[in-house]
């Protein structure tokens, strides 16, 4: 057993008692085809708890029909709360909490997937989805809350420990928080006051309809990484905000999808498998051509949202969970030992699921990902894998 590490230590979360301090985090599956878990999600998450986690969390479910980028993307409806709950229950028979993650695509949501044109706070030409959103209107607004709190709901029903709002990686939340995607003049745009509000919004009525025995997360971003997009002072005001509004934790992460899609995961660009899996022909061609120039890479160092999620620490006091690339037990002890109240895993978890049991055991170190990021590729038309893993 591994003696001295405080990641082994129960902790509360809210009103949850996690057994450790480690959280899997929201990372697409790719295994719920036509919106729908399947079997293969329900045995992931399965493993995840069986190797040790303190809680997992089951990934990008749309609050909306028309908020999915992926045909085999959950979309939560009252249909699906029956085999939400068998996932609830294994999870919970193997020792784990488990989490939902509940967002809405925005810009990137996929016309041939919805049927309908992707919404966002503008009309403003999105090159990753090659689309031209419809700027929402108030009474879209108001339907995307009422989304957002009814999905909540169902969530509880499904027998969900908690609920996890997708607030980043330049999803729909993040882009009315976004200088760069939000330039509207109206209540919801302008100032931060007015960005910041859907975001407000949705945390205090969610909060409200799940009481107080569901733990509620907030995934928020340090950084866009993008030119006049959000920075880390305008992290420490939104978190600052999500502790007012009730959130239980914030989940500090980083990037925009559209634009910056490598700064969340660092490492290699796979741009080989990318190009191989993207079927819209023009978005190939573009790929193949200039991929090197139009998808930055980013240099991989073990917890490189560490220095920035300081700042935030610094300022609140509300438990925060940290990701991004804490793959030895000795990153994830100065994690712990620097404040952070829980470290949340990925790629790691996709190569090892019983990665945290190996810690706990003294079997390893550190974990057997590479940054290859070849896993990325994976999900875009079936379920996400590592392909290292299966050699």
């Amino acid at each position: 057993m591994t003696a001295g590490s405080s990641l082994f230590s129960p902790a509360s979360l809210g009103p949850l008692r996690l057994r450790n301090r480690s959280i899997r985090s929201a990372a697409f599956e790719g295994m719920s085809p036509d919106g729908k878990p399947s079997q293969s999600l329900f045995d992931f998450h399965r493993q995840l708890a069986e190797g040790g986690v303190g809680m997992t969390t089951v990934a990008y479910a749309s609050v909306m029909e028309n908020g999915r980028s992926f045909a085999h993307q959950l979309w939560m409806r009252p249909e699906i709360v029956a085999d939400l709950r068998r996932l609830t229950d294994e999870v919970h028979a193997a020792g784990a909490a488990v989490s939902i993650q509940l967002g809405h695509c925005g810009n990137m949501s996929d016309a041939r997937v919805t049927g309908v044109r992707p919404w966002a706070p503008s009309a403003k030409l999105n090159l990753f989805g090659l689309s031209l959103p419809k700027e929402m209107n108030e009474s879209e607004i108001e339907a995307l809350i009422a989304g957002f709190v009814q999905a909540a709901v169902l969530a509880k029903e499904s027998g969900f420990d908690a609920v996890e709002l997708h607030g980043g990686h330049g999803y729909l939340l993040s882009q009315f928080l976004s200088p760069i995607t939000n330039r509207r003049r109206d209540r919801w745009g302008g100032s931060w006051e007015n960005r910041s509000r859907l975001i407000r919004e949705v945390v205090a009525r969610v909060r409200a309809a799940i009481g107080g025995d569901m733990a509620l997360l907030v995934k928020m971003n340090l950084r866009d990484a993008v030119k006049g997009g959000m920075e880390v002072q305008d992290a420490v005001a939104l978190a600052q905000t999500l502790e007012a509004e009730g959130a239980d934790a914030a989940v500090l992460s980083g990037g925009f999808v559209s634009r910056t899609p490598m700064y969340v995961m660092r490492g290699d660009v796979p741009l080989k498998e990318l190009v191989t899996a993207e079927d819209r022909w023009l978005a190939k061609v573009g790929l193949t051509l200039f991929g090197r120039l139009v998808v930055k890479a980013y240099p991989f160092e073990e917890g490189y949202f560490l220095k920035d999620a300081l700042t935030v620490r610094q300022k609140v006091s509300l438990p925060l969970v940290l990701v991004g690339g804490l793959n030895s037990l000795a990153k994830i002890d100065e994690a712990l030992d620097k404040g952070f109240n829980f470290v949340a895993f990925a790629r790691a978890l996709l190569r090892e699921p019983d990665f945290i049991a190996k810690l706990e055991r003294g079997e390893s170190k550190e974990s057997k990902c590479q940054p290859c990021n070849k896993c990325m590729a994976t999900m875009y038309h079936g379920e996400s894998y590592c392909p290292e893993a299966r050699g």
